[in-house]
């Protein structure tokens, strides 16, 4: 048994619950089985988070914010999932066990972007009015360290060691690296073109920066700021996804119907896959075995096998998909389908079983009429 301050309780009971559940499931799908932990899922259009109980496959609580919101974050090691609603520059924190917002706190007039820092003891946000970026610790919920940006931002990305940050800003071919600790700006870095993505590699020695405009990524020592190499593309790098061991990058963009496969520490792009129609958001599954590739056009999602770059099913899943989000135990895939407003589960098991063009659905649940990001927190 778990056991996380005073919810021992709780947790047994979910437990049970989780229990119960999979024998159940048993008897309809032989080889389904239940997660006991929630998903968390903004819908921006209801400006509330859904909690779908994926014990039961159901909705457990819509939990209303007031505000749209886009950024989901579940801690690792807390029972707690953070809310980020952009227009109103505030964060909310979700108590798991509750299913309710337990803190909110505004921390600037809007923002951009939001992120867990690497040690778990704080959040950093991106704001965009005024431009800054601010550390807000979790367990005091009040900012406490706020670094003054010279334009309106558009992304950021965080490093572990040394602590630092990078930013990129709208329009503008550069970017600014901060260090953390104490927060300040370090440097700003020349670009070719504006970057649409900015990400450390896993060592936080090197950053890569996509460049639409040039079909190209460079690549950055993360300390001197100089340029490695630039790596042409044959597609518009705007969605950058690491693999979780940080072997291998997955990029995809406008161009092109495929995803582009880069080797971050051979400093090469490896191949270029046919990935569906209109590649998306990719994730891939915490053993690094898979890649889900949205493919919002089509309504479907491509799996991808991450250790012999092939195409190995197609998951029909609903209209407009945009996100992919796995449980921690790798075995369900969960899929926000923008525009039809529901998330649909897939079974990765079936998908691997299967290794045919076509595999399943596990379920579909309704979340809400624009769900455009979740995270899973395990009980």
């Amino acid at each position: 048994m778990r056991v996380i301050g005073g919810y021992s309780h709780y947790l047994s009971r979910r437990a049970l619950l989780a229990g119960a559940a999979g024998g159940a499931l048993a008897c309809t799908r032989r080889k389904g089985a239940a997660f006991p932990g929630y998903a968390f899922v903004a819908d921006e259009a209801g400006r509330t988070v859904t909690a779908v109980d994926l014990t039961w496959f159901r909705v457990a609580r819509q939990i209303g914010l007031g505000a749209e919101p886009s950024w989901v974050i579940a801690h690792p090691r807390q029972p707690s999932v953070y809310v980020l609603t952009p227009r109103s520059g505030s964060v909310h924190e979700i108590a798991v066990d509750e299913l309710k917002i337990r803190r909110s706190r505004r921390v600037a007039d809007s923002a951009v972007a939001m992120r867990l820092a690497p040690d778990g003891a704080s959040l950093w946000i991106l704001a965009s009015g005024p431009p800054a970026l601010v550390r807000l610790p979790l367990d005091t919920f009040r900012p406490a360290g706020r670094v003054r940006l010279p334009a309106p931002p558009a992304d950021f990305d965080l490093a572990a060691s040394p602590p630092r940050a990078a930013v990129s800003f709208a329009g503008l071919a550069s970017l600014a690296l901060l260090r953390l600790d104490p927060p300040a700006i370090e440097t700003n870095l020349a670009l070719p073109a504006p970057p649409s993505v900015a990400r450390f590699r896993s060592d936080g020695r090197l950053l890569l920066a996509g460049h639409p405009a040039g079909r190209s990524i460079t690549v950055l020592d993360a300390s001197s700021g100089k340029t490695v190499v630039t790596l042409p593309l044959a597609l518009e790098p705007v969605n950058f996804c690491f693999a979780p061991n940080g072997g291998q990058l997955f990029v995809t963009g406008p161009g092109m119907d495929a995803v582009a496969i880069v080797y971050p520490f051979r400093t090469e792009v490896a191949e270029t896959l046919l990935a569906g129609r209109s590649p998306d958001a990719v994730a891939v599954t915490g053993d690094s075995a898979l890649a889900f590739i949205t493919n919002p056009e089509s309504g479907e999602v491509s799996v991808l096998d991450v250790a012999t770059h092939r195409i190995i099913a197609a998951v029909a899943v609903g209209a407009e998909p945009r996100h992919v989000v796995f449980t921690p135990d790798n075995q369900y895939a969960l899929v926000l389908n923008r525009r039809s407003g529901d998330m649909a589960v897939i079974r990765v098991a079936a998908v691997v079983d299967r290794r045919t063009r076509i595999a399943p659905l596990f379920t579909m649940i309704p979340v809400g009429s624009k769900p455009v990001s979740a995270a899973v927190h395990p009980l």
